[in-house]
């Protein structure tokens, strides 16, 4: 069932960042393989200026394995994980870099660094975490968002959530998004939570009159298909047409996105948004490309 298929890097989203030139990007925890490949890949496609933090012996080393002269990058070396974390988000507050890369570093360290207030990298916006989904090399990208960062967000945190991933959207040329609130049913039941938020939501962004059509709660199945929502006599405007899925909590959108990645292939760009530098979060185990696809994605979070 575990899909062969190569993962790739979405040609579209790399030409959107490149508009941008070239962006000063904090690698943090740099020293191993796929990190220093898909950092490389991001040099030679011309999207970032590289500071590597980490240990400068593996940072060297790896990319002696690429082939790859790095003699002119600055080199922070520091051994300390955690203490990696924090450089990077001192250099984001002082405005050295514009974007932070996750290299091999757990996630939690990394976002603990990146939320300390006195850093000021943090506004009035709710961080929260999107995913650019592709299979091929110029798909239309279906966005999953929140999976990483909030776990089990209030109404409240949910429009954070939400306005984030529109103006994502918009950044990539969406120019008015369709946003499936994502239940378990499409219908409003008293004993499903995520179904009454999604209501309250969908009433909410017309009521706000946010630039998106937005439309909940949608089970999966008439959310992605016009087959489905036609049997169920679903209509609106987003079922089988969605750009974005605003899943209820943190392990539907994990879920999702990995069963996409190892079961269809699927190319997975991770960026946090809503903060003054955008964060690449990807897994430790996620491919150069996958890796590649997230630093083009952060960049055109900063537009």
């Amino acid at each position: 069932m575990l899909s062969n298929k190569k993962i790739i890097c979405p040609i579209n989203l790399l030409e959107v960042a490149k508009k941008f030139g070239i962006i000063n990007a904090a690698i943090v925890n740099a020293g191993e393989i796929f990190p220093m490949e898909s950092v490389h890949k991001a040099v030679e496609h011309g999207l970032i200026n590289p500071i590597f933090i980490g240990n400068k012996n593996e940072i060297e080393k790896y990319a002696k394995k690429l082939n790859w002269d790095i003699n002119k990058y600055e080199i922070i070396d520091e051994k300390n994980e955690n203490a990696t974390a924090q450089i990077a988000a001192k250099l984001a507050s002082e405005n050295k870099v514009k974007v932070i890369v996750k290299g091999h570093i757990h996630t939690d360290v990394l976002m603990k660094a990146v939320l300390k207030r006195d850093l000021n990298l943090i506004g009035k916006k709710r961080l929260s975490h999107v995913w650019h989904m592709t299979l091929n090399s110029n798909d239309k990208p279906f966005i999953i968002t929140d999976g990483v960062v909030n776990v089990l967000p209030k109404l409240e945190v949910k429009m954070h959530i939400l306005k984030n991933a529109i103006d994502f959207a918009k950044k990539i040329g969406i120019s008015r998004p369709k946003v499936a609130i994502l239940s378990a049913t499409e219908e409003v039941i008293e004993s499903v939570p995520s179904s009454i938020d999604a209501d309250i939501i969908t009433k909410r962004v017309k009521d706000e009159k946010i630039d998106a059509d937005v439309f909940g709660p949608l089970a999966f199945d008439n959310s992605v298909s016009k087959k489905s929502a036609s049997i169920k006599r679903i209509k609106n405007s987003v079922s089988g047409d969605v750009d974005i899925m605003l899943v209820p909590n943190i392990e539907t959108g994990n879920a999702l996105v990995k069963m996409m990645i190892y079961f269809m292939g699927a190319c997975a760009a991770g960026v946090v948004l809503g903060g003054k530098a955008p964060v690449v979060i990807t897994s430790r185990s996620d491919e150069a490309e996958a890796r590649l696809a997230s630093i083009a994605a952060s960049i055109v979070a900063l537009g």
